[in-house]
């Protein structure tokens, strides 16, 4: 799996642990193995450009996807490694909207952060949450890829 992260969001966050994260969430939803994935981590201004701009939102967002290809299949066996499909896409994340949520959830900025790009990841798999069924669905995967992830981390082998 690749990952690649760019943090142009001023923050210190721990890019080693959202990269491990991410390789931890495409291996459990058997992501094929040659697929890339591209973390971007921006500041307020730069995530409420892309918030407008995209969703026709006002204000910053936590987290925006941007699949690479409607097409791509994550499971795809027989991908070869130039297989333009393995582009998974861009999962974007903004630690400023992130650390006040935290605030207000009661758990850490870096709790937060994974629970985004967690959910990020999952919106590229083709997951989502406009209607309350998918809703459920969505929020049970990325409960257990969390807490699975926190076993995973807690054991010191991330």
């Amino acid at each position: 799996m690749a990952v690649f992260v760019a943090n142009e969001s001023g923050v210190d966050v721990d890019e080693v642990a959202l990269t491990a994260l991410a390789r931890f969430v495409l291996d459990a939803m058997k992501v094929n193995p040659q697929a890339e994935l591209s973390i971007m981590l921006v500041e307020l201004t730069a995530m409420e450009e892309l918030h407008v701009r995209y969703m026709g939102e006002e204000g910053p967002t936590d987290v925006l996807a941007f699949p690479q290809d409607d097409a791509f299949d994550p499971s795809a066996p027989d991908a070869g490694e130039d297989d333009p499909a393995l582009l998974l896409g861009d999962v974007v994340l903004c630690p400023e909207v992130a650390r006040k949520q935290a605030a207000k959830a009661g758990h850490s900025p870096e709790h937060e952060m994974h629970l985004l790009c967690t959910h990020g990841i999952l919106h590229l798999l083709g997951y989502d949450h406009a209607e309350p069924e998918e809703e459920r669905e969505m929020w049970a995967v990325q409960s257990r890829l969390l807490a699975s992830w926190e076993v995973v981390r807690t054991a010191g082998t991330h």
